[in-house]
């Protein structure tokens, strides 16, 4: 190869691993994008929330004294400090961003983004919540008719693999014969 033309090729290179990075760049900022449209910020709040809830259950189950509640707050907030540095959002966010980068291409973020800024799309975040945790219950309720012969059916088949279990399988050797 010439120089000039090995001088060209690296020089293509060059710009051509540019526009690579520059599109891998605009392909992160519209992942960030819509993961704030998204609100994948708030997506650990209901750990901390938990957290929150079990040392306030803790605290009522020690009879603690009312004087005592900044103890409380004081251990409240050094979990959430301990929280933060599993997985506060800048822990997150760069896994988040590689995640929605390799799972969507740059166009379908963009349309992710044009849809979560529609007047439908602000609608589906704001009823989704609401709408997955009563299509939640509503399974739990039906599923609830269906646990006691599950839990019989579990029973029988224990039952069933009892005597096979104790007879190993049914490949327990025969048992030993005294010579007279």
């Amino acid at each position: 190869m010439t120089p000039i033309r090995s001088l060209c090729t690296a020089a293509f290179m060059i710009c051509l691993s540019g526009q690579v990075f520059a599109d891998a760049a605009s392909h992160a900022a519209n992942a960030e994008t819509f993961l704030k449209l998204a609100h994948a910020d708030k997506l650990t709040a209901p750990i901390y929330a938990q957290v929150d809830q079990l040392f306030a259950q803790r605290f009522a189950q020690a009879q603690a004294p009312e004087s005592k509640k900044a103890q409380l707050e004081t251990y409240q907030a050094k979990a959430k400090a301990s929280l933060d540095k599993a997985v506060g959002w800048d822990k997150l966010k760069p896994d988040m961003v590689k995640l929605y980068t390799s799972s969507f291409s740059e166009q379908e973020l963009k349309d992710l983004i044009a849809f979560y800024q529609s007047p439908l799309g602000k609608k589906v975040q704001e009823t989704m919540p609401r709408v997955t945790a009563e299509s939640a219950q509503m399974a739990q309720g039906k599923l609830e008719t269906a646990v006691p012969e599950v839990n019989k059916l579990l029973a029988d088949m224990t039952k069933e693999l009892a005597p096979a279990a104790a007879k190993g399988d049914g490949k327990a050797a025969a048992p030993a014969t005294k010579k007279p």
